[in-house]
């Protein structure tokens, strides 16, 4: 710990902790830590693993998009790191149970795109339900063809949601605007937004869907949960958008459901492989079929999704660091704190164990501290402890708190 100007106050200098933000984040964020006086680093691509560990040695805080893997060897030879956050919605990049282990924070920005996305979906499906990708593609080739055969209004047509979360509620509802009908499966029970409709039956969504797009999570459990045998109980000609995840469909088979007609088109925006940079070659068997509109990962790079992104993703990792603040974690208890004015606050986060909150209540007894006030939440993994004191402390106070039985993280704010 640090003294920060007179007797009985440790902290550490914000001047002293760094800040790693990878993959081109937005500069809001950049200027956001740095107006904090935080010391920012900033990188322009992802980096493989060898390369962030490196990168790691001595860094306090990462932020990170899609592209970046934070592995669980990256998390152990992190020497420093406090906190993470994905400047996106995902977190399966992150191995988030390496980062609870060593009791480093995890947060993400898991509503900030929402509509971005939810605007690209209904574009696509209004492109590729007038077939307008493929006229366009041939009238640049000197085609002119005026044909409706083929072509359709959205209005009156069934679109299936496949994970109804954020942007799939979003998306049902702007849907309805243009005059859909909305069915959607989910695991989960949520609210139904508008007139939707909830289906308990996978089958059943795809024997009705005229359009069915998928909005469902990156956990491995759901790798090509979306195969050969989805698309063929879906509805003959029907058209297929894909903006959640690249692992969670089956490639190939979309591949041949495409060639066969069974899908009449389709909007890819995330693959199984992405190349790491735009200078890598993009490939893929789903290239040059037709009525297939392929994007690289675009769903939520909007400038006004990446500006409210990085004031999200930002403003969390901050107030965990200004205060100690774990709304929004991933893998924390949630405690939602107010500003540290007039007095010192302890942050004791350890391994939900038996007797912590003992020993810590101990140690402020022995040292005759006064406590203002004191918050304890745990999660199966994880207890966090927040106290605050109304006045200085001994430094052995802080070195007794850090060997409580259990402790994986403790810091002091003044």
């Amino acid at each position: 710990m640090h003294t920060e100007g007179y007797q009985g106050r440790y902290s550490f200098p914000r001047s002293k902790l760094k800040v790693l933000l990878l993959e081109n984040i937005h500069p809001d964020a950049v200027r956001a830590f740095r107006e904090e006086g935080y010391d920012v680093t900033t990188v322009k691509g992802a980096l493989d693993e060898d390369d962030l560990i490196e990168a790691l040695q001595g860094v306090h805080i990462l932020g990170l998009r899609s592209k970046t893997n934070l592995t669980a060897k990256a998390v152990e030879a992190a020497d420093k790191l406090m906190a993470v956050a994905a400047f996106c919605i995902g977190t399966n990049q992150i191995d988030l149970k390496a980062c609870s282990q060593k009791g480093i924070a995890v947060f993400n920005a898991p509503y900030s795109n929402t509509r971005s996305v939810v605007e690209m979906v209904m574009g696509l499906t209004v492109i590729l339900t007038r077939n307008i990708y493929d006229k366009s593609v041939q009238m640049h080739t000197g085609k002119w063809d005026k044909s409706a055969t083929g072509a359709h209004e959205v209005r009156g047509k069934t679109l299936g949601i496949i994970g109804y979360g954020a942007i799939g509620s979003q998306l049902s509802i702007l849907s309805e605007a243009f005059g859909m009908r909305v069915i959607y499966f989910d695991l989960a029970e949520k609210l139904t937004l508008g007139n939707a409709k909830r289906y308990r039956s996978l089958d059943a969504l795809l024997a009705e869907a005229d359009v069915v797009s998928l909005h469902v999570d990156g956990r491995g459990e759901n790798k090509n949960i979306f195969g050969a045998a989805q698309f063929a109980r879906m509805k003959d000609g029907a058209l297929f958008i894909n903006l959640s995840r690249g692992h969670v469909v089956d490639i190939d088979a979309l591949a041949a459901a495409l060639k066969s007609g069974k899908i009449y088109g389709a909007a890819v925006d995330v693959f199984p492989e992405e190349p790491r940079t735009n200078d890598d070659p993009f490939e893929s068997p789903l290239m040059g079929l037709k009525n297939l509109i392929l994007t690289p990962h675009i769903g939520g790079s909007t400038e006004e999704a990446q500006e409210a992104i990085a004031e999200f993703a930002s403003e969390r990792l901050l107030n965990f660091l200004n205060r100690g603040d774990t709304t929004f974690s991933v893998n924390m208890p949630h405690v939602q704190l107010s500003e540290v004015e007039g007095r010192h606050r302890f942050l004791h986060l350890h391994k939900n164990v038996p007797g912590v909150l003992a020993a810590i209540n101990v140690i402020m007894a022995k040292y005759e501290l006064n406590v203002l006030a004191q918050h304890l939440k745990t999660n199966e993994a994880l207890g966090y402890v927040i106290v605050d004191v109304d006045r200085g402390y001994p430094k052995e106070a802080l070195e007794e708190l850090k060997a409580v039985n259990g402790t994986l993280k403790f810091r002091s704010l003044v």
